[in-house]
Parts: C-alpha cells; sequence; structure tokens
C-alpha cells in the first residue's frame, strides 16, 4: 500500500456506546491498518471521566513475527535511502502537521481523564520534542549514515595506522513499549530519536489510553511524510513481541519495576543480546534546603511546584514528586501551605470544565491501585492532612477521580514512604535534621529517581547536594528565586537532557539531544590506514589522500583552489598548501602593540628566555592563525559565502624571529544542508614551520554554496 493511499479502516467513532458494542481499536502493521474478524476476546476501555465505552482492545490472530520482519525488511529499505538530515527534516514537517492537528488529539485525550492544561504536557510537549530532536540532529550530526565518536587516535608513529569510534544505525526494529499516562509523548520522544538514526519502529503502547495513541500514529500515517514501514503500531496485546527480537533490536520500556524486572528475564534479554533499556516506578523527591524559611522566596516556589507536579495530569507522571522532605521546623509551614494552595488551586472535576485543575485517573483500575496504596501508606504511619480516602464523597461519583492528598510521617525512615508509589494527586512530607547529610541519606531511601527538586539560594548547599545525591538521580533541578519563573519545572523532562535513572527508576537513559539518537545506533572501534577511515567515515584523515594546489598553480591556471569550488564541485581531500611565510621581531612587537597583547613571552626577551616553553620572544599564536587566513584566502566573490569560526585550535610548537611557516588547508567534511542552498564545510587547517613541524593545528568552518 503507497503511503499515501487511503486508509483500509476508518478512524473509530468515539461516541458513547454500551461495552460490548465498542468498535475494536485497530492495529496499523505491515503497511495497513489490521484488526481481528471476530475475536473471542477483547479488553473495554471506557472514558475516565464518566465511565462510558470507549473502544475494546484486541490482538487475536496478529502476526507478531511477520511485523518485526516487516519493519526489519521494508523499514529498513525505506530509512536506508535517506541520510540522518533527510530523515530529521521529516520529523521536522511531521511536527508541522501533528501542530495542525493537535486539536483532533485534544478531543480524543479528553477521555483520558487529561484537562486543557494536561493536553500541554502530553501532546504539545510530544510535538515540541519533535522539534527539538529534529533541530539538534541536523546542526550538531553529519548529513550521512555514519556519525564519529571523539578524536582520532595515532596507534602508529608515522600515522599510517589510525583509531578511532563511530555510531551506525542498528539493523533491526526498535520496540517501544509505553505507559498509559503518557499516550503521545511517551511514543514521540522514543519514537523521533529511533526514526533519524534510521530504525524502524513498532510501538506498543497502554491499553488504557492505546485509543489516543492510535489516533496520533493515523495522524502521522495520513501526512503522507513516514517512509513504508517506518512506524507500526499494535493497539493491544503483545506478549511474543520479544520472542521474535535478536541482537539487532531495542527495546525501550516505560512502566512499573515489576514489568521491565520480568521482561529482562527474557530468554532473548538475557542470551539474545537483545538492546533492553526502562524507565519505571520513581518516588522523586523535592528537597527544601536548611537555608530556606517562611520568609524565602523559595519557599513560595517550592510549594508551587510540589502543587504543580501532584495536581498536573492528575499526579500520574513518573517524575511527580512522591516525597517532600523539608527541614522538621518547616513541617508545619509547608503542610499549611500546600493545604491552602491545594484548595485554591487543586480543584478535582470533569477534565473538559474550564474551572477544573485535576482531571480524572485514566482508568478505574488505576483509581483502585492509588487507593490501596494510599491506605497502605496510612497503614504505615501517614497522617492524612488534605484529601485521602475519607475525602473521596468530594469529587465526581462517575469516572475515575481521586482527591488531592497530602501525608504527612513522623518518622522520614518509615520504608513504606520509599517504597509505596501512589500514582495519583498523592503526596507525603516528612522532616529531617537540617543536616545536608541527613537529607541526602532520607532521599536515597527511594533506592534510585527519575529527577529531584533541591530548593536552595546557597551554592555551597547546592553543592553538597549535588555530590550527595546526585548518583542517586538521572536529574536534579536547582531552584531559587533567579529561575524559579523560567524554570521548565520538576516534572518535565526536556528533550535536550537525559531522561532516566538508576536503580528503581529503571537504570536507563532516553532523550538527551542527539544521545538519544545514538542510543539506536552501535558505537564501533574502527582501525586502519587514514585512506581507509576516509572512505569509512566520508571525514577526511591527516595522512590521506590529497588533491593538493599551490598558489602558483592557481596563478598559473594549473590548478583550481579549493574556495573556488561550489559543493558540487568540491570533494573531500581537496588541498591548498602555501607558501612559507617568515616572522620578524618588528612583526611581534607591531602586533603587541596594536592588540595590547604585551604579555611577556612576546615583549620579553630576557623573561621568555627563562620560560621552559620558548626558546626566546615567540610570536602570538592569534598573528599566526590571522597570517594564516591570509595565506590561504582566496579574497575574490565566489562560492565561500562566510566563516563562521574555529574549532580545536591548538598552539604546539612556538614560532619565534626568523622562523617561517606555512598552511596547509584540506576539505575535511562537507554537510550539505537540505533546507538550503548552500552547506558547511570544515576544512583541516594545518601550520607548519620551515623544518615541517607542526605549529598548530585547527578547523576552519565556511559556509559554500551548493551551485
Amino acid at each position: 500500500m503507497s503511503r499515501r493511499d487511503p486508509l483500509v479502516t476508518t478512524s473509530i467513532q468515539y461516541e458513547p456506546q454500551t461495552l460490548d458494542a465498542a468498535p475494536i481499536l485497530p492495529s496499523y502493521v505491515r503497511g495497513q491498518w489490521w484488526s481481528p474478524d471476530a475475536p473471542e476476546s477483547a479488553v473495554g476501555v471506557v472514558d475516565a471521566g464518566t465511565g462510558e465505552a470507549v473502544a475494546r482492545v484486541s490482538t487475536e490472530g496478529l502476526p507478531t513475527q511477520d511485523v518485526i520482519r516487516y519493519g526489519r525488511e521494508v523499514g529498513h529499505r525505506s530509512l536506508d535511502a535517506l541520510t540522518i538530515h533527510d530523515r530529521a527534516l521529516i520529523i521536522k514537517h511531521l511536527a508541522m502537521y501533528l501542530n495542525e492537528h493537535k486539536q483532533e488529539l485534544y478531543e480524543v485525550s479528553f477521555r483520558t481523564g487529561a484537562t486543557a492544561r494536561d493536553h500541554l504536557i502530553d501532546t504539545d510537549g510530544g510535538i515540541g520534542t519533535l522539534f527539538t530532536i529534529s533541530s539538534k540532529a541536523r546542526r550538531e550530526l553529519p548529513n550521512s549514515n555514519v556519525v564519529l565518536d571523539g578524536a582520532v587516535e595515532q596507534l602508529s608513529g608515522d600515522g599510517s595506522f589510525l583509531g578511532e569510534h563511530i555510531y551506525t544505525r542498528l539493523p533491526g526494529v526498535a520496540v517501544q513499549i509505553n505507559a498509559f499516562n503518557f499516550p503521545v509523548w511517551g511514543m514521540l520522544e522514543k519514537f523521533a530519536p529511533a526514526f533519524i538514526a534510521g530504525v524502524p519502529s513498532v510501538v506498543k503502547p497502554a491499553t488504557p489510553t492505546a485509543y489516543v495513541t492510535e489516533k496520533c500514529v493515523r495522524l502521522m500515517q495520513e501526512s503522507g511524510l513516514l517512509p513504508e514501514g517506518s512506524l507500526q503500531l499494535i493497539s493491544g496485546s503483545a506478549r511474543d513481541l520479544l520472542d521474535h527480537l535478536d541482537m539487532r533490536d531495542h527495546v525501550a520500556f516505560t512502566g512499573s519495576a515489576a514489568t521491565a524486572n520480568a521482561l529482562r528475564q527474557h530468554r532473548n534479554v538475557l542470551e539474545g543480546g537483545v538492546r533492553f533499556t526502562a524507565e519505571t516506578d520513581s518516588l522523586n523527591a523535592a528537597i527544601m534546603g536548611p537555608d530556606v524559611t517562611e520568609e524565602s522566596a523559595e519557599f513560595e516556589a517550592f510549594i508551587k511546584s510540589v502543587v504543580l507536579e501532584i495536581t498536573a495530569k492528575a499526579g500520574q507522571k513518573c517524575t511527580a514528586i512522591r516525597r517532600v522532605i523539608v527541614p522538621d521546623t518547616m513541617r508545619a509551614p509547608v503542610i499549611r501551605a500546600l493545604a491552602e494552595r491545594i484548595a485554591e488551586r487543586g480543584v478535582v472535576g470533569p477534565p473538559r470544565e474550564k474551572t477544573t485543575t485535576v482531571g480524572a485517573l485514566a482508568s478505574p483500575e488505576q483509581r483502585d491501585e492509588v487507593l490501596a496504596s494510599v491506605r497502605r501508606l496510612i497503614q504505615a504511619g501517614g497522617q492524612v492532612r488534605v484529601g485521602g480516602p475519607d475525602a473521596l464523597d468530594t469529587v465526581p461519583d462517575e469516572g475515575s477521580f481521586f482527591p488531592v492528598t497530602v501525608l504527612e510521617f513522623d518518622d522520614p525512615r518509615t520504608t513504606a514512604i520509599h517504597e509505596v508509589e501512589a500514582f495519583g494527586p498523592v503526596t507525603s512530607v516528612m522532616g529531617y535534621s537540617g543536616e545536608v547529610e541527613d537529607a541526602v541519606e532520607i532521599a536515597a531511601l527511594g533506592g534510585g529517581s527519575l529527577v529531584a527538586t533541591v530548593c536552595t539560594h546557597e551554592p555551597d548547599v547546592a553543592a553538597r547536594f549535588a555530590a550527595g545525591i546526585g548518583a542517586h538521580h538521572g536529574r536534579v533541578l536547582f531552584l531559587d528565586r533567579d529561575d524559579a519563573k523560567t524554570s521548565t519545572g520538576h516534572g518535565s523532562p526536556m528533550p535536550h537532557l537525559v531522561h532516566g535513572g538508576p536503580g528503581r527508576a529503571g537504570g536507563g537513559e532516553e532523550l538527551g539531544g542527539v544521545r538519544g539518537i545514538k542510543h539506536y545506533m552501535q558505537r564501533t572501534a574502527i582501525q586502519g590506514s587514514p585512506d581507509l577511515l576516509t572512505g569509512v567515515t566520508g571525514v577526511w584523515h591527516w595522512g590521506a589522500t590529497a588533491q593538493t594546489v599551490t598558489r602558483e598553480d592557481v596563478e598559473s591556471g594549473k590548478g583550481v583552489h579549493p574556495f573556488r569550488k561550489s559543493l558540487a564541485e568540491l570533494k573531500i581531500g581537496d588541498q591548498f598548501r602555501s607558501d612559507l611565510r617568515t616572522v620578524s621581531l618588528d612583526d611581534i612587537t607591531e602586533f603587541a602593540e596594536s592588540t595590547g597583547d604585551t604579555f611577556y613571552a612576546h615583549t620579553n626577551e630576557e623573561a621568555a628566555s627563562a620560560n621552559p616553553f620558548f626558546p626566546r620572544r615567540v610570536a602570538h599564536g592569534y598573528l599566526l592563525v590571522s597570517w594564516a587566513a591570509g595565506l590561504f584566502v582566496e579574497p575574490a566573490p565566489g562560492p565561500v559565502l562566510a566563516n563562521y569560526g574555529l574549532e580545536n585550535l591548538r598552539f604546539i610548537t612556538p614560532v619565534t624571529y626568523d622562523d617561517a611557516f606555512r598552511v596547509t588547508l584540506t576539505a575535511k567534511r562537507i554537510t550539505p544542508r537540505v533546507t538550503d542552498d548552500y552547506g558547511e564545510v570544515a576544512w583541516d587547517a594545518r601550520l607548519t614551520n620551515q623544518n615541517d613541524d607542526v605549529v598548530a593545528t585547527y578547523d576552519v568552518l565556511t559556509l559554500v554554496a551548493k551551485e
């Protein structure tokens, strides 16, 4: 089926109906929409706000093995035909398309219990992640399918044998098993990096909100942007999924620690080499520093942060604040302030109503789990200060609502606080002695978390907390008066930074800019001659074959200066070698006087000679770099549009007066921009003296016209 052909199954209609009459939620596999003909059993999904039937979910008869094979074969062929930049640009256009149609996602998402504010977190957050990952990939990665990792290692004295690391895409599929609480963002934040890396995705959403993911995938397919086989959706159970995976494949799981641990025990993970990463339960903490008082600006910021994190998405966030750790003297003021703000901002009700700030939990089962967890915490010593089971009569009877709840524990080392997660609008307040080390010890009892907020205005306190809790957390937000208004918040994983955490949090990482893309690639050490490594990487290595011209060649018409070549003509290894230029003492003195750089190594013969690094007065490094530009530049208008910087500048051998040096400039890396009529060229610049000793090395960055 062409990716632009009409879909074979129409979108399900979200109208009130009985569960038996609810439509089967379709999957998108092998290039078409698929549903079982007459399933013997199906799981019913209801509207979290009203309890009305939404859909039935079943994958009876789904050929999982064929889904995996289709991704490996058809999906890879489609994606292999594109470069990293090509795929990143598709992600940008996909984000633009979803942005135009996000109201459709909002309408469906209301049924999950999400409020209008919650849509901004899930739907808009997912779309924003697409934009960010696309932009960073096009700025920071090459327009190819091989990514260099780190510097070249010289493995022989004469430079004929080199080593370095590269990333290439995995040859299998990216299986993405997502949680119920973020049916849009949870999918897109995994899909985008895998797609840009060149790995087809097989998405398995959680059943209670799978209909929102189905709607998003339907929009993505209707866009006509996705290459065939690059995205498949399994709407329902896929218990045999890991049976068909091997070392080529990657599984990214988000959900409970119990399920993650069960999946980790699968034979193909333990013995078959399937890559498995997990983001799981997390008892995240907000810690008030010992310097914060009720009068501090930080106090208000702290209270706002806690209430926001337990009310957004009805507290159904893996990053929500479950533990509030404050100095013992601040427990009562904090609880009082939390209660006041919750009374004002914690309005539980139907998600479509404008006055509602806390919607429903995703399903009746989820509500029952939260209730059971709160009761366990109460039995362990938690005292209800706001909400709790006795306040259930204050929230709507229909649907899956739960009151915003604050518990207080007298003993902060009560085991249940650090083990029981009530995955809803619930948090527990506990005290510490006021010593940073005590707060660190209490936070660590959580066994590893995704994120912690430390609220302090003292840099030394922040440093002590970072040293103490850093190893227990994937992310730490330091909150104070200066960043309170601009901070993206405790509970917002940013696509620029890694999202994950050690221990109980799963031990994985996602997002992180181009790091997220590299999760779906293999890092390989390669060794060989400069020519062979140039061929593998598409980046010129010093010592590889070069097409050299001199100023004399250019002036006589025997050669073309590389700066006179457009991207259509320029080749890796095109090289210009300048004449020697001699440095005089007057040159050094004049440069010192004109720039004001009168450092003694350039102006004081006796002091310079006494320095172990210099033979006598030496030329400024920046004088040499400036002169080097004059030695290699081709001044007339041409394809080179601009010089936009230097990278990796190193000064190696000092140049004194009466020495001479030349520059050898080689086209090292060519990166056409897919959206512009120019590209980027990195030139290897090497300065050598009259004895061919290396004086300086660096990369010159230019923008060059394609034609």
